[in-house]
């Protein structure tokens, strides 16, 4: 069968609805971090709030690639429901999980005895995460029928079920004033606009009408589960790397003020870096032929420097700007951060590659490649712990925690590269590097 090229043009269309995807999402999360800073006792609304979140999004990062699952995998009605049968397994785990540490001792012993949250801030998050259990079968969903519409290649309906679900959040923040309060109602406004955001998805993923019955090879149910699991697992150790720096360098004689450089940087980069993990989906969706592949690598290549400048451009002459004025991060921090932000020039090429190599092997079905690679950067920061603690390096703890996660991302494209050369030549010629 014949294949027209791809272009730019194309990727471009298909990408950045995906980007405003990741925008939108955590625009909503901002929103809702302003109305509790309205609150009465805002501080423990704000800290319960974001501990309840750091708890949800470790717990529940096996769900993290339904969507992928669901364009790698999806090729018929079969299909179709064992991939819905992984998704209802994972999301009944993430809610037993969440409802044992909102309901039961379990939750004590790890926001208090082993967290270390503030006892009061503890109480807030638990009951935050009382509301937030039932959230995992909500997002399940909306990652299949993502999925469903990305591999029609209408990203667009994504964002467009985004934006619905951000104008929703401002009328449920008003209503559920009326129930609920403190980082409760942070929680009642969260699974509330993912509902509506869910309901829309749903709607628009029925109206696409994406075909069925396309004559292609089903994958078993087993087949399917041996696919997922470890992109799943792979997922949750992924979550793992900004814990383990934060442990790191929490642990130096700036340990305070290298934490909160590294939450200032991690957000930044969430904000320009986090939108190339959608490479992945790029990658399955659109790559037909090794031209495909090298004009997908272009375009990595195009964006994540473009983003890298403006990384650049905000740790010098944009600083105070950006920083300083949009961000209110106090001058002290922003010298303090400014040459790590710098490094991080290197953080989008490195987190794209990744991307594209990952969907490489998810493509190939070689999941089991994706859980490897993400142990071994786990393993890289475990064995480097002791000696960074015991010695001390005469550096500032934020330039050490932006060295570990640049180390971590190289390796782990270092060890995917590798593993992808040693695959027969049949299989390496769709997508060479």
């Amino acid at each position: 069968m014949s294949h027209s090229r791809l272009t730019l043009k194309e990727i471009s269309l298909f990408f950045f609805p995906l980007l405003l995807n990741v925008q939108l999402m955590s625009v909503s999360h901002t929103i809702i971090n302003g109305a509790l800073a309205r609150l009465e006792d805002y501080i423990t609304a704000l800290a319960g709030m974001s501990v309840a979140l750091v708890i949800h999004l470790f717990v529940a990062s096996p769900s993290y690639q339904n969507h992928t699952i669901t364009i790698a995998m999806v090729r018929g009605r079969k299909s179709m429901r064992s991939v819905l049968i992984f998704i209802g397994l994972v999301a009944t785990y993430v809610a037993v999980m969440l409802s044992l540490i909102a309901f039961s001792p379990l939750g004590d012993l790890l926001l208090i005895r082993l967290l270390g949250t503030p006892p009061e801030v503890a109480q807030a998050a638990r009951k935050a995460l009382y509301i937030l259990a039932v959230l995992p079968f909500f997002t399940g969903l909306r990652g299949f029928c993502q999925g469903l519409l990305i591999q029609a290649r209408r990203t667009s309906l994504v964002s467009a079920a985004t934006g619905v679900r951000v104008g929703g959040l401002f009328g449920l923040l008003a209503i559920g004033q009326s129930w609920f309060s403190g980082a409760q109602l942070g929680a009642f406004a969260l699974v509330g606009c993912v509902i509506i955001e869910t309901l829309v998805i749903v709607a628009l993923a029925w109206k696409v009408h994406l075909p069925l019955d396309r004559g292609e090879t089903e994958k078993s149910t087993g087949e399917i589960l041996r696919f997922s699991f470890p992109l799943a697992y792979s997922s949750c150790l992924q979550q793992t790397i900004p814990l383990l720096i934060s442990a790191i360098i929490g642990r130096l004689s700036d340990g305070t003020l290298a934490l909160a450089a590294f939450g200032v940087i991690r957000g930044f980069l969430f904000l320009l870096a986090g939108p190339m993990r959608n490479l992945q989906q790029v990658y399955l969706t659109l790559v037909k032929s090794a031209a495909d592949y090298r004009m997908i690598v272009r375009f990595n290549l195009l964006v994540s420097s473009a983003m890298g400048l403006l990384i650049l451009l905000t740790a010098g002459p944009l600083n105070h700007l950006i920083l300083g004025q949009l961000l209110g991060v106090e001058p002290e921090l922003r010298q303090y951060l400014r040459w790590a932000l710098a490094a991080c020039t290197l953080f989008p090429i490195l987190y794209g590659a990744n991307n594209l190599l990952r969907g490489w092997f998810a493509g190939a079905h070689q999941t089991g490649q994706l859980g490897r690679s993400t142990a071994l950067k786990s393993s890289f920061l475990l064995l480097l712990w002791w000696p960074i603690v015991k010695f001390q390096p005469p550096v500032s703890g934020i330039i050490i925690g932006i060295v570990l996660l640049l180390c971590a991302e190289g390796l782990e494209a270092f060890y995917l590269r590798i593993q992808r050369q040693q695959q027969p030549a049949e299989l390496r010629q769709l997508a060479p590097l």
